[in-house]
Formats: C-alpha cells, structure tokens, sequence
C-alpha cells in the first residue's frame, strides 16, 4: 500500500488527470436503472472513503486496521462497478464476474490509469513472464522492506502482481484436482500430459488485473493473515500512515473511475449527481472533495 500511495502521488492520479487521460470518452445515452447503478456505486465509493477518514484520526491504528482494509477494498470494487456500469450497462452479481469484466473492458484495452493499469492476460507460466518483463523493467524492489521512491514502489507492484499470479495457479490447481475431467484420469498430480493440459487450459483462462490484486489483499487481511494485524506489541508502529496510505489510494482510484463515469454519463448527468448528492448527502465528504 506504501508503493501504491507513493505512486498515485507522483503521478497525480486525481480528477483533473483522470478527465484528460479518458478525453476521448464519449457520452452514452442510458436508461434510468443504468444511470442510477452508476450514481449508487459512486455514492457506495465516497461512504468508503468518508469511513477511511475517520479511520485515520485512531490514537491505535491496529484496532481499525483489519476494518480499514475491508473498507478500501469495498470502495475500489464499487468503483469499478460504476465504470463498467457506465461503459455498457452492465452490473455483475459477484466479485469474480466484476474483477473479470473490469480487466477485459479497461486495463485489457489500456483504459485505466497507472499505478492501477498492470495486468496479465492469462498466468499460463510462459505468458505471464513475458507479460512480467515489462513491469519489472520500471523497478525491483522486494515486498519486505517498505519503499522509498517510485522506482522502489514499482518494483513492489511488480512483486504483488507476480505473486498474486503464484497465488491463482495456486488456487486453480486445486480447483481441477476436483473436476470429473481430472479424477477421469487417475492421477494424482500433474506430471501428465493430459493433466498438464486441464491445468494450463484453466490458467489460459484467467487474467489478473488490479481488482484481483485488491480482492487478494483484502483476503490475506479479513482471513489469512489477519492475526498479523491483531497480534504483537510492534504492530500499531508498524501501522503508522498505513490509514492514509489507504486512503490516498482509494481516493486516487475513486478519481480515476469518476473521471470516466463523469464523461460517460456527460455534462448535464454529471452535474445533476454531484449536484444533488452535495446537497443531500449524510456522510462527510462531499462529491467534490474526489470529483
């Protein structure tokens, strides 16, 4: 998160940025229930970051660390709901559908901004290293020690993509160990060729983007590794600026997907929602602190 907040710094990844990186978007007409998707999912965005910020005034931040991670993740997957609502309409029921859709219509066709443009088309091994080779190139840095600069921070992004690739191998193996295609052939490992075969078809199949990463981190945080967060008289130090490193990322994420929400809906949507949502909002923050 240290390199994420970093990056989003030094690129300036805000609205302004974010209107003129999707300049060529163009306004879609759109039925009410598509418009008002899009409008809930923002308003879904700035509840979360209005959460974050009072997060971030806890004397200890161990005693919200573990909510404050649930709180950005939630924030980044409205936000991408409201961006693929409002490129075609479409809304998915459940987090894969929507980190799925998200990296085919956006970082898949160069349409998200860095540091949330990385994907890998597929973690077939050989594919995913080709596709790795450019992301490392920007920097080398291991996920251990905290970064310092941005080629640090890149260096970090490119570790947390690689391994989270390690991870869906991890988990898509397990997943065909269960299949009837694999149990068909008495095996019980995948030094096969036809079991090679289930397996890399099923890698072939999944892309990871940004969303899987998120997705990933809020796993390791809610379930996996969350005694880390819990347990240690280290860790509230540990955690100093981690708050507002959250928030800085989600605030630069929400941006980004408002900026493309913004000029998808055009003007005159647009205006009307932050508009009526300044007026009659119940959280603290208001549209135009993020848009």
């Amino acid at each position: 998160m240290r390199a994420l907040a970093i990056l989003v710094d030094g690129l300036n990844v805000d609205f302004a940025t974010g209107r003129t990186f999707y300049a060529r978007v163009q306004a879609r007409s759109m039925p009410e229930r598509e418009l008002n998707t899009v409008c809930e999912q923002l308003l879904f965005v700035l509840n979360q970051i209005a959460a974050l910020r009072v997060l971030t005034s806890a004397s200890n931040k161990a005693d919200v660390a573990r909510t404050a991670i649930v709180a950005w993740y939630y924030g980044v997957y409205s936000a991408a709901s409201a961006m693929t609502a409002a490129m075609d309409g479409s809304f998915q029921d459940n987090h894969t559908e929507t980190a799925r859709k998200w990296q085919e219509r956006f970082p898949a066709n160069r349409l998200a901004m860095a540091p949330f443009a990385d994907c890998l088309s597929s973690v077939l091994q050989a594919t995913s290293d080709a596709e790795l080779a450019p992301v490392r190139a920007r920097g080398r840095h291991s996920l251990v020690n905290p970064p310092t600069t941005a080629e640090e921070a890149w260096g970090c992004c490119a570790e947390y993509l690689s391994g989270t690739a390690d991870w869906e191998r991890w988990n898509i193996q397990e997943r065909v160990r269960e299949t009837g295609s694999f149990k068909a052939l008495g095996v019980s490992d995948f030094r096969t060729k036809a079991a090679r075969e289930l397996r890399d078809a099923a890698y072939d199949r999944r892309g990871i983007s940004f969303l899987h990463q998120a997705s990933r981190y809020r796993g390791k945080a809610n379930y996996r590794d969350a005694i880390f967060l819990g347990y240690g008289t280290s860790v509230p130090t540990l955690l100093s600026g981690f708050i507002d490193d959250l928030l800085a990322v989600l605030r630069a994420f929400a941006a980004m997907a408002g900026a493309y929400c913004s000029l998808r809906l055009g003007k005159s949507a647009w205006t009307d929602f932050v508009d009526d949502l300044d007026r009659k909002k119940a959280i603290s923050v208001s549209p135009r602190d993020v848009w």
